[in-house]
């Protein structure tokens, strides 16, 4: 599948910074927020192919959304939007932190499947793939580890066609990324794990999890 317009929905620390690069990259992008008028910085950085709109204008132009909102911000997805998204792959870098999203955040944490289980069933019919959730903002704008290596991004998804678009944009913005398993298999980057937040790469996370 050849990708080259993302709509990012939630353009903060992570969904910002990705959407950016990703820009710089070549592709196009459309920051999407509930105050588009305020992402005019994003759209300067990420170059002449990007812009901003709503949400729903964000799922409708891309070939690929990318999802990088708070957990509890979930709640606030309408059925139309849920149903947008039916169909769509859908990159979902999500973390639940109980101090910001309350009693979801630790009903998720205690889900064996973690967090690629709950996103599957708040959004039911997406093209779920789990990627960018376990490297720390500031890093991940670097490429590079302290050790000079190249930070890697653990990726887990069902849907090997949308695993494959995940791993390409990786490699896009100087990333290398580690195919863990089935979107189930994201518990084992998920949050209080030993590769989270931790800016290994791919060696160091292959290592780490037991991967050939």
């Amino acid at each position: 599948m050849r990708v080259q317009k993302i709509g990012i929905i939630g353009s903060g620390h992570i969904g910002g910074n990705l959407g950016v690069m990703l820009g710089k990259a070549g592709y196009e992008v459309l920051f999407s927020s509930r105050h588009p008028e305020e992402l005019q910085e994003l759209v300067t950085a990420a170059g002449p192919s990007a812009r901003a709109g709503s949400v729903a204008e964000a799922i409708e132009f891309g070939d690929v959304v990318l999802l990088s909102v708070p957990l509890k911000a979930y709640r606030e997805l309408d059925s139309e939007t849920k149903q947008a998204l039916q169909g769509k792959i859908v990159i979902d870098t999500s973390n639940p932190y109980p101090e910001r999203d309350g009693a979801m955040a630790v009903e998720a944490r205690q889900d064996p499947g973690g967090m690629g289980s709950v996103v599957a069933r708040l959004l039911p019919g997406a093209r779920i793939v789990r990627a960018f959730n376990s490297v720390y903002f500031e890093d991940l704008k670097k490429t590079v580890n302290k050790n000079g290596d190249t930070i890697g991004i653990p990726i887990a998804g069902d849907d090997q066609e949308a695993v494959q678009v995940a791993v390409e944009l990786a490699r896009s913005i100087g990333l290398d990324p580690v195919v863990v398993g089935g979107l189930t298999a994201s518990k084992f980057f998920d949050v209080g794990t030993p590769v989270y937040a931790t800016s290994a790469s791919a060696s160091e996370i292959k290592a780490k999890l037991r991967i050939e």
